[in-house]
């Protein structure tokens, strides 16, 4: 039990960081264009 009261908070700070830094990221647009990047690496200029 004494695991749990530990773990526990520390397992719910870690999750609420990465969904605010997902969230960041999100809004910066990192996410915008997933497709075209990999494309444009095999055209030809």
């Amino acid at each position: 039990m004494d695991g749990v009261v530990f773990l526990l908070p520390i397992a719910l700070l870690l999750g609420g960081a990465f969904v605010v830094l997902f969230l960041i990221a999100v809004r910066r647009g990192q996410f915008d264009d997933l497709d075209d990047p990999p494309r444009r690496m095999l055209d030809d200029d």
